[in-house]
């Protein structure tokens, strides 16, 4: 391909205006579409979204709404706070959800129009007719004075009302119920992910998700941001299953994102002639070849880039992963290669060198660090998440033995190991002679939720330069 190495970033297009402000200063102005052709390209811009009371209701019943463990609330708010800060700090602009949203909607008075229609779809009164009926009329009258922020909380939590009369004046029991609040909504990562030409638009493959891409794309669209694909039923797709790597791209299949979305991926122009589909990994401390969603939900919780022609990952997942090359024919269609190979041998094909952390460290969020730019990292503290990450283990491996009772022997043993030798990462020798400079961040609690800073932050625009 025109003589560049493989792992070097293709193209290039002019940088626009960095819009190096604070957090959630005004529209971008950019030269060229929404853009991210490498992860080790200088990060300018991202969205966020700060978890409010809806994570509450995830801490309620975890694993329901899909959360690895539950943690404190209240902590875990700073903790993203902390890493908005970081991200400012760094240069990035950062946008919160709710802000975009706001003022997307003073711009676009049709799209608030359609938010109050399906608002008045989703909040839904039952109890006696009289009684249902006026309240219904009510919302239909107040609806049209609701501010952005009301209108985007009906999103976020989707309530309905029961109401119930008691003896006496206006004595109305109201009882309120929520019909599965966006939980997960501030792993922005997810819903869509950005390749060199726009977006791809995820179809979430758990139903307690899928409402978070209608939302999230619907915004985007409206902001001007172009889409290459929008995944299809079917099909499911989530961002963290995707990363740009320059001349070629990797797509996470498994758990997350199916067969059907793949296809579908792959059919749509994401800039680049190789795309590597990368099957979701059995690890070989678990019995069998069943892989566990909950040890690597996506590609990017065992396998990140640091910077240009360096990947880091664990290492027995990237051994198992089969990986399976698409590449651009003469009639523009995407044909498979013969021959599978591990990632970690497509990897090293691409001149990639492949910085190896442990199982634990893995589990423990390493590898879901973000990419500021070449050899630049945002990073998740592994340490303090250790005792968390293995005592959510010893309960699995009580309830399994015979699934479990390795892989926490493993993780123990690499524990111990960890501490009398090389410590944890982010700060080992390896990291530090390969000249990666961390910005770490202590995110402890709020990665009970199942996901680290690569997790939570929608890319918006990354410069060629």
């Amino acid at each position: 391909m025109s003589g560049v190495p493989a792992h070097r970033s293709a193209g290039s297009r002019p940088a626009g205006d960095r819009g190096d402000g604070p957090a959630d200063a005004g529209p971008s102005t950019l030269a060229g579409p929404f853009h991210a052709a490498a992860e080790w390209e200088p990060l300018e811009e991202v969205l966020i979204h700060r978890p409010g009371v809806e994570m509450f209701f995830g801490l309620l019943e975890p694993y329901s709404f899909l959360y690895e463990r539950g943690f404190r609330g209240d902590e875990a708010v700073h903790e993203h706070e902390e890493l908005e800060h970081a991200l400012v700090r760094a240069g990035v602009r950062v946008r919160r959800l709710i802000h975009l949203a706001i003022e997307i909607g003073a711009r676009h008075p049709d799209l608030i129009e359609q938010v109050r229609q399906r608002v008045l779809r989703i909040v839904r009164y039952s109890g006696p007719r009289p009684m249902v009926d006026a309240a219904r009329a009510a919302l239909r009258r107040n609806v049209d004075q609701f501010d952005g922020e009301t209108l985007f909380n009906i999103l976020l939590l989707r309530p309905s009302v029961h109401l119930a009369r008691r003896p006496g004046v206006r004595v109305i029991l109201p009882r309120v119920e929520l019909d599965t609040p966006l939980a997960n909504l501030y792993f922005m990562r997810d819903q869509q992910a950005l390749t060199a030409n726009g977006y791809l638009r995820g179809r979430m493959s758990k139903p307690q998700r899928q409402n978070e891409p209608i939302l999230t794309g619907a915004l985007l669209r409206a902001w001007g941001a172009p889409f290459v694909a929008e995944v299809r039923a079917p099909g499911t797709f989530e961002g963290g299953d995707f990363l740009p790597m320059g001349e070629f791209a990797l797509l996470g299949t498994g758990d997350r994102t199916n067969a059907s979305g793949a296809r579908q991926i792959l059919a749509s122009d994401l800039g680049v002639d190789e795309v590597a589909v990368v099957h979701q990994p059995s690890h070989p401390a678990i019995p069998g070849n069943d892989p566990d969603p909950m040890i690597d939900m996506h590609l990017d919780t065992y396998l990140n880039v640091p910077g240009d022609g360096l990947a880091l990952g664990c290492a027995p997942l990237l051994d198992r992963a089969r990986t399976e090359v698409y590449r651009r024919a003469a009639g523009g269609q995407m044909r498979r290669a013969p021959k599978s190979v591990s990632l970690r041998e497509y990897l090293a094909s691409k001149r990639f060198e492949v910085l190896p952390i442990s199982t634990l460290e893995q589990m423990s969020y390493a590898s879901n660090f973000l990419c500021l730019k070449d050899r630049q990292v945002l990073a998740v503290e592994v340490e303090p998440e250790v005792d968390r990450v293995l005592g959510g283990l010893a309960v699995a491996a009580r309830r399994n033995p015979g699934r479990y009772r390795a892989l926490l022997a493993l993780a123990r043993k690499e524990r111990e190991e960890l501490r009398a030798g090389r410590g944890f990462f982010p700060h080992t020798a390896t990291i530090r002679d390969h000249g990666i400079d961390v910005v770490p961040l202590n995110l402890s609690e709020i990665t009970g939720g199942y996901g680290g800073a690569h997790c939570m932050t929608c890319v918006i625009r990354r410069s060629a330069r």
